[in-house]
């Protein structure tokens, strides 16, 4: 009800000014928050995994030690049982690195193999021997002989060498850090000296008769020590720059060189074991292995601890990584692992004294008496195990002593010494930053971890300093990035250019001022480029902007008045050889441009305007910062009035000073990010595909999850399609190798990948055959992320990312787009499985098992059809109670019968019986459904092939709707998906293959704009007076008859003498025909002209003559004026406002699209932005009053000034003028009586920025020679003669009929296959499958399954399992990501009142940030 109300408020205070106060609100307008909900979350996720690595820690250490004290030769069990435990403990030492073999091994399998260098590879596998010799050492052979409580502490000197190597390198940022690991050295050698006078005490006071040979254990404990904390190495020598080359060459190969080393690693273990306890003690009875009935109790404990240990410590290291990533540094990863020994000693203390309670003898006082009534206890089967040894072995402290007990004072004292070293030497990780998703390689040092000191393991782990990017000094700052949002319009509605509209003017709000610095450090640019965009008036035969733009503009405007209140305050309209070009600085200061193409001047279609603004944003733009001295005029002090700052001082024009921040980034950290003209996102979205980029420097393409929108039967098929393609298939992409397609509607590039060779340059390709027009232009985003895998870069997919696009809503539609895009997919997966062996020396994300993969689906989606159609029969054969063959013979009518109507009829009759086929398939798969269902209750039970497989995909499809529960809901169109199988995979795939030589676009063909454009053909032909051609003329405007061309010139030529005869041959192009233009003007006449020169000739020459009285509007490129110089002097707006008689020679679209934006200084506009400017530029509250006196007084002055003016009429130059006089001095007076003159340049400037008109612009001039250059090389309108596309016709019908027999062939032999086998008879060839029901029990009959069928079923299911493996694991990683964005999400607050006085714009010298500006140098 508020919200009601506010928006009623507002609403009353526009109506007081105009009479039409209306205005749209877009959905997502609204300033984003944080939702308290998420808060929560993040909170409880950091909670749960800090638990989660103190639990696991706990479990895993605590399990070794019990592990390690029934294996010794000292506890009350016997040498069978000891020798077991002893085995056990070895395979804890093993199973870390068994795992890390299997991951590497997947590496180099799935991923890349690199060739080690052997000097390198010799060097660590030479490291890691001794590391495990001195694991295996400690923990098989000294930690037996020792107590529990010893055990607990002594792990703690693993730290010494790197407490040693951080004294020697002083990898202290602050030298008083050294202290720590001074502190750690001295703390080590103390707890050892402590250790060695314990059992000094033990031994001379005969403690359990304690041996003297327990010194040699302690010293082989102590070098033991030594040799696994070599171990963390790397992370000393990594911190401090030394052997770089060496550190880097092995990041090369590390997963072949822990193959490598895990398998010495293994054999090692295995060699000391063997050593110690075959050869040494020779206690080993190989015998004692064989278990009996008997011996279950000492299998299910050992096996019970072997898996705790080992599980818990994999899930330690895997939950302290997740601690890092999500911004839990401290809370859930330093915490809980320093704290793991002591609550490992509290929880031991707790156990012991509540349980203790149990065993015979507790009741004595005396601590010697309860330990010697221990031993007869070891013969009760009654007594705990575990309990009873922990027990013992603790007896054997000074506890037990009976002369002095004080001693065990020292194990304790020498407790603290270990622990209180290790956390001082690690004390770089309390401090440590991390950034979203950071890498696991970037956070710790090794892949591998030390189960037997899982917490300090993580801890010694952890790298000193985390690097950011290459060549990077400062490591805990992200790289700054510059995205250009680059948006391609064709036909799109009002509606949806809202939408994206909308969308960049969030991310406007979201980024803020550019000249702020932001969180998540980057800087961006939008760019719409509307194809299609202007159109030849019929009476004056002048090329106008057509319906679209006249929409585009007034959505600018519209979006504009929401997110501000008022209109854009900097609108400039510029000419270029494309076209033309708009300029508006969005409300936060960030830049929007539309640029105007007309088909006439430039070749049209996506791939085309991709090209275009790639190469003005990756190559011109790349070129102009990095040679700013080649450029002709000077453009880094170009100024505008209304961009001048609050403080008076100059500033640049955002787009200049983008350009001179790129100066400072790479093209790794420049970014495009690819859109359509229907596309809704959030910040967010684009924020967590940058960040894939940002921490992955091989990743070239990012995308996100596309969601359908509209309504009505077909996009609830899409809805559910597009989710499945999402859960599963990308999924598995991502995970196994690389995303195939990055789609364009909304896809994040890298500025590198892109300028890579055999990209950009083969992007700009020309299809000039059949396979070309297929692969190059029916699916241009597919064939660009080909190109940038066979060039060895990786593309990803990010769940996270949701954005939102129009998806077909009319069935015609649907199969048209789907017409494109399967042929193309086809094409380019083919393309790339031809280029396998190639990409994958190239590609480190694409192996051979991965094109394996490959080539498995797309057999899968070549069978489809005839899958479908063994299902119909299957339905056919239930419910008619056919025969097999009949079923298969009377299923395959169908599909033969659509074949011959796609050969035989136009596309619209196709489409119409396929939609009619469509419904009636429906009732077959309807039947279909049922049929399974009944011959499950007929074979009562569903434990057969197909009864398996049904309820296995809808359990998977569900678990995995559970597992997206913002997407949940895309469950229920999963039956509509069900029963348009036959028509997506059947008719679909037949019409997309008949259909494929035609290349049209096949959507938003006929849009309003199409309409105007008849319009006007039919109003030039109404000047006939043969009304018989109507209609032909119309048709010759098009191109589509070559004789009534001919006529149709004559007759123009007899109606219209006085038009010039320019008329532009046109080449047929796949959408639509573009309309030549009847009369063109001065700047692009020459454009229009047959003649193949560029069309800039005459354009520079007429936009070179603009007077110099007017150069204001016209030329971007102002004579340098000094700071003081410029704000001193007096705006003049006489120059600015009487263009009347001034008016520079452009182009006729210009004038009209400058006068609506004109529409800015009616009075109901100026009103509302005088408003709006003056509280925005005295914002602080110390100004507040003062600023509602303002305006209250300068809306009465602007009242009274304009009494006689209607609220929609435009102000005139010399109105404009008289009225910024009038509020200067209104202005003026009201800061003198309030004694605030100092606020005056800010008032006289926020009016003059209130009052500014829209300015006509023209290009730079290298920037012009840039577009004729681009034009002529790559982006010239297509003009192929009749004989070439007659000769592409017959190679793509030619294409379209080896493609068709493929098909037909490879289904065709499935379905006979099939067929005969039904004919011969189940009894012959088939395979029997026992007969289960539900309760478990068997039938006495069998299941006779074909075997083709069988093995079709099998690998489909085995696919679908591995796909689903995959979503689990992508699942888990976003989850991960996402968290990690809450916490470091962009909070919308107000601005503190020492931020408000500080919130002036300066301008910064960026090659020396301590030279500033400031209005007080003024």
């Amino acid at each position: 009800m508020e919200e009601l109300k506010y928006r009623g408020k507002k609403r009353e205070g526009r109506h007081r000014d105009t009479w039409d106060p209306f205005q749209l609100n877009p959905v997502g307008a609204e300033k984003e928050q944080k939702r308290r909900c998420f808060i929560i979350a993040q909170y409880l996720v950091a909670v749960f995994v800090g638990l989660a690595v103190l639990a696991s820690a706990v479990v895993a250490k605590g399990s070794l030690l019990v592990l390690s004290t029934l294996s010794s030769p000292t506890s009350l069990r016997s040498p069978k049982e000891r020798q077991f435990y002893m085995l056990m403990l070895v395979f804890c030492l093993v199973c870390p690195n068994f795992l890390v073999f299997l991951k590497s091994l997947w590496r180099c399998a799935f991923k890349s193999f690199v060739p080690p260098n052997m000097k390198t590879m010799s060097f660590i596998c030479l490291v890691e021997c001794l590391v495990s010799l001195g694991t295996s050492v400690l923990v098989l052979v000294v930690m037996p002989q020792f107590d529990v409580l010893t055990n607990l502490f002594i792990s703690g000197g693993v730290c010494i060498m790197s407490a040693i190597l951080q004294i020697a390198f002083r990898l202290q940022r602050e030298t008083w850090k050294i202290v720590f690991p001074l502190c750690s050295l001295i703390l080590t050698v103390a707890g050892y000296c402590l250790l060695g006078l314990d059992y000094y005490v033990r031994v001379s006071t005969y403690v359990d008769r304690q041996s003297s040979d327990c010194f040699v254990y302690i010293a082989v404990g102590v070098v033991s020590s030594l040799l696994v904390s070599i171990c963390w190495w790397e992370n000393p020598l990594q911190a401090t720059n030394r052997m770089q080359d060496t550190l880097s060459e092995l990041d090369g190969f590390r997963d072949f060189v822990f193959v490598i080393t895990s398998i010495l690693r293994v054999m090692v273990i295995g060699g000391v074991y063997l050593l110690n306890y075959a050869v040494i003690e020779k206690s080993i009875v190989w015998s004692d292995f064989n278990l009996k009935n008997h011996d279950w109790e000492l299998l299910q404990t050992g096996l019970v601890l072997l898996f705790l240990q080992a599980f818990c410590s994999a899930a330690c290291h895997w939950f302290g990584v997740v601690a890092c990533k999500i911004h839990a540094v401290r809370m859930s990863f330093a915490i809980p692992v320093c704290c793991t020994g002591p609550a490992v000693l509290l929880l031991g203390l707790i156990l012991f004294i509540t349980q203790a309670q149990k065993l015979h003898g507790a009741e004595t006082g005396s601590i010697t008496a309860f330990c010697e009534s221990l031993v007869p206890l070891s013969q009760k089967n009654t007594t705990p195990i575990v309990l009873l040894e922990i027990t013992r072995s603790i007896c054997r402290t000074s506890l037990n002593s009976y002369y002095l007990q004080w001693p065990f004072s020292m194990l304790a004292l020498e407790g603290v010494c270990m622990w209180s070293g290790f956390v001082t030497c690690t004390y770089y990780v309390w401090k440590i930053k991390v950034q979203r998703i950071e890498r696991t390689s970037q956070l710790f040092v090794r892949r591998l971890y030390e189960s037997a000191f899982i917490d300090l393991s993580l801890l010694l782990n952890t790298k000193m300093k985390v690097p950011r990017a290459q060549n990077q000094e400062s490591h805990d700052d992200i790289q700054s990035c510059v995205i250009y949002l680059c948006a391609t319009m064709w036909h799109e509605t009002y509606d949806e250019m809202l939408k994206i509209l909308t969308s960049m003017f969030r991310l406007d709000r979201y980024r803020g001022d550019p000249k702020e610095q932001h969180k998540d450090c980057f800087d961006f640019e939008c760019h719409i480029y509307v194809d299609d965009a202007f159109m030849t008036d019929k009476d004056t035969g002048k090329r106008l902007v057509n319906s679209y733009v006249s929409d585009l503009i007034k959505v600018v405007v519209e979006v504009y008045r929401v997110f501000t209140n008022k209109e854009p305050d900097d609108v400039s309209i510029i000419e270029a050889p494309y076209g033309g070009r708009l300029v508006f600085v969005m409300p936060e200061g960030n830049m929007l441009y539309v640029h105007l193409k007309d088909k006439a001047l430039i070749r049209h279609k996506k791939r085309w305007s991709q090209i275009m603004y790639m190469y003005y944003l990756l190559g011109w733009k790349g070129y102009i910062v990095k040679n700013p001295h080649k450029i002709t005029n000077t453009r880094q002090m170009n100024t505008r009035p209304s961009l001048v700052s609050l403080n008076a001082e100059i500033s640049l024009l955002p787009q200049f000073d983008n350009d001179n921040k790129r100066k400072f980034l790479s093209d790794d950290n420049t970014y495009i990010l690819a859109l359509d003209g229907d596309t809704d996102f959030h910040p967010k979205a684009v924020i967590l595909l940058v960040d894939r980029l940002r921490m992955y420097d091989n990743v070239g393409a990012a995308c996100g999850r596309i969601h359908p929108t509209g309504m009505g039967p077909m996009v609830w098929y899409q809805k559910f399609e597009y989710a499945v393609g999402h859960w599963l298939q990308k999924t598995a992409e991502h995970v196994f190798g690389s995303v195939l397609c990055s789609p364009g509607c909304f896809s994040l590039f890298r500025g590198s990948a892109l300028m890579d060779d055999s990209v950009l340059k083969r992007y700009t390709t020309t299809a000039t055959r059949a396979s070309e027009y297929v692969q190059y232009d029916q699916g241009e985003d597919r064939w660009l992320c080909t190109l940038l895998l066979q060039q060895g870069w990786r593309v990803e997919y990010n769940a996270a990312s949701d954005a939102y696009t129009n998806s077909p809503q009319e069935f015609k539609e649907f199969y048209n787009q789907r017409r494109r895009w399967g042929p193309s997919t086809l094409a380019n997966t083919l393309d790339l499985l031809h280029s396998g062996g190639e990409t994958v020396k190239r590609n480190a994300s694409i192996s051979r098992l991965y094109i394996f993969y490959q080539m498995f689906t797309v057999g899968s989606s070549i069978l489809g059809p005839a899958s479908v159609t063994l299902m119909i029969a299957g339905a056919f054969q239930f419910i008619f109670r056919m025969a097999g063959t009949l079923s298969i013979i009377v299923a395959s009518i169908p599909p033969v019968f659509y074949i011959i109507i796609c050969f035989t009829t136009k596309s619209n009759t196709q489409i119409t019986i396929a939609g009619i086929m469509s419904v009636l398939y429906a009732f077959l798969m309807t039947a279909s459904f049922f049929s399974i269902i009944g011959d499950m209750v007929v074979q009562g039970t569903f434990i057969t092939p197909t009864g398996l497989f049904l309820v296995s995909m809808a359990i998977m499809y569900f678990v995995t709707a559970i597992l997206h529960p913002e997407e949940f809901g895309n469950i229920i169109y999963g039956l509509m998906y069900f029963i348009c199988i036959p028509s997506g995979y059947l008719l679909l795939t037949i019409y997309s293959l008949v259909n494929m030589h035609i290349v049209t676009w096949g959507t938003r063909e006929s849009n309003k704009g199409e309409e105007v454009k008849k319009r006007h053909n039919i109003l030039c032909d109404r000047n006939c007076k043969l009304c018989c051609w109507d209609m032909k003329i119309q048709i010759s405007q098009e191109k589509e008859n070559l004789i009534l061309q001919q006529i149709t010139g004559e007759t123009l030529q007899q109606q219209q003498p006085a038009l010039p005869d320019t008329t532009q041959e046109v080449a047929p192009e796949d959408v639509k025909k573009p309309e030549p233009p009847t009369t063109l003007t001065t700047a692009n006449k020459t454009a229009a002209n047959a003649a193949p020169k560029p069309p800039a000739a005459k354009t520079k020459r007429s936009m070179s003559e603009c007077s110099d009285t007017s150069s204001s509007h016209c030329n971007d490129s102002i004579d340098t004026r000094s700071i003081s110089s410029w704000a001193s002097n007096r705006f003049d707006y006489k120059n600015t406002f009487d263009e009347e008689t001034e008016e520079l020679p452009v182009s006729d679209w210009v004038k009209p699209v400058k006068d609506e934006f004109l529409k800015k200084l009616t009075y109901a506009n100026m009103k509302r932005n005088l408003q709006q400017q003056i509280r925005y530029t005295l914002r602080s509250r110390d100004y507040d009053d003062v600023c509602e006196e303002l305006v209250l007084m300068l809306t009465d002055t602007l009242s009274r000034e304009l009494g006689a003016a209607g609220p929609e009429d435009v102000l005139t130059g010399s109105q404009l003028e008289q009225l910024q006089y009038a509020l200067t001095e209104q202005a003026r007076r009201i800061l003198k009586t309030n004694h605030l003159e100092r606020l005056k340049s800010r008032v006289k400037l926020a009016i003059e920025k209130t009052l500014t008109a829209p300015q006509v612009q023209k290009l730079d001039e290298s920037e012009h020679d840039f577009w004729n250059k681009l034009i002529e090389r790559y982006l010239k309108p297509l003009d192929d003669p009749k004989s070439h596309q007659e000769e592409v016709t017959r190679e793509l019908k030619s294409l379209r009929n080896k493609a068709v027999f493929l098909y037909f062939i490879v289904n065709v032999l499935w379905v006979v296959a099939t067929f005969f086998l039904q004919a011969i008879g189940n009894d012959v060839i088939s395979i029997k499958i026992p007969k289960y029901f539900p309760n478990g029990t068997q039938s006495d009959e069998y299941l006779k399954v074909e075997p083709v069928s069988l093995m079709f079923l099998l690998s489909f299911a085995v696919l679908l399992i591995v796909q689903f493996l995959a979503m689990l694991y992508h699942r888990v990683y976003t989850l991960i990501h996402v968290v990690s964005y809450r916490s470091t999400e962009k909070d919308y607050k107000p601005k503190t009142e020492q931020e408000e006085e500080d919130g002036g714009l300066t301008f910064e010298n960026h090659l020396d940030n301590g030279l500033v500006i400031t209005s007080e140098d003024l």
